[in-house]
């Protein structure tokens, strides 16, 4: 079970990778913005642009998911089950808890 200055440690630092997620999430909104067919880049150019912006898509994607799973993370953390792995019922490590706040498993149950 965690202490509350534990729970207080992992709110701070939910709320430090929510801002930052959010900063991401605004750069990749960007990034996956349509390639206009009049901009003069040439073929390959072209196709490397809709390369990066698939792969921008995808991050996007994986940001908003982690996102989400964050704030319910945050939202979670005052319930006595929070902390506790999801498939084996043992304690998760603090400081895996420290690394990936929204994290369910612990690292055996995790592999």
């Amino acid at each position: 079970m965690l202490s509350i200055s534990q729970k207080a440690l992992l709110v701070d630092k939910i709320d430090e990778l929510l801002v930052q997620l959010k900063q991401d999430i605004r750069d990749l909104e960007e990034d996956t913005q349509p390639i206009a067919p009049e901009n003069a880049i040439g073929r390959v150019s072209r196709m490397d642009a809709i390369n990066n912006k698939s792969v921008a898509e995808e991050s996007l994607r994986q940001a908003k998911a982690r996102q989400i799973t964050l704030q319910e993370a945050k939202e979670n953390i005052t319930h006595p089950d929070f902390g506790t792995c999801f498939s084996c019922k043992e304690a998760i490590p603090f400081e895996r808890l420290l690394f990936r706040p929204e994290s369910r498993r612990c690292t055996q149950c995790a592999r």
